[in-house]
């Protein structure tokens, strides 16, 4: 059995799918952009401030869920540019601890709207 999850504390889908699917104990959240959910526009243009603002959706939605991102299982990390890694990292690094989620991260040619950044995670709840 499949439950949508939605919030209004993230940005809405810009397409057909659901903000995230649970499935039994784990949440497959939706690639996320840097979009505040208040303005409905991204946070800004930089790749550091957009992945902060992605992770914050990925919270948002696994709080809706009932679970938070210390139940992480996997993400992936989408850039526009590799050279922005380190920094993206930097900011990722204080939304998970040990044991750190498993990742993929790649370099894109380009994302939806003109982001830098997009996110996606599985998360395990209950």
């Amino acid at each position: 059995m499949i439950k949508q999850i939605d919030t209004k504390d993230a940005p809405g889908a810009v397409g057909p799918y659901s903000q995230a699917i649970q499935t039994g104990n784990l949440l497959f959240v939706s690639g996320q952009l840097p979009i505040d959910p208040a303005t409905g526009e991204f946070n800004s243009a930089n790749a550091v401030e957009q992945a902060d603002q992605c992770l914050k959706n990925l919270a948002a939605i696994a709080k809706a869920a009932g679970t938070d991102l210390s139940n992480t299982v996997k993400t992936t990390v989408l850039l526009t540019d590799l050279g922005d890694f380190a920094e993206v990292n930097r900011v990722y690094a204080g939304f998970f601890k040990e044991p750190f989620p498993a990742r993929a991260c790649y370099e894109v040619k380009a994302l939806p709207k003109g982001a830098k950044v997009e996110i996606e995670a599985v998360i395990a709840v209950g």
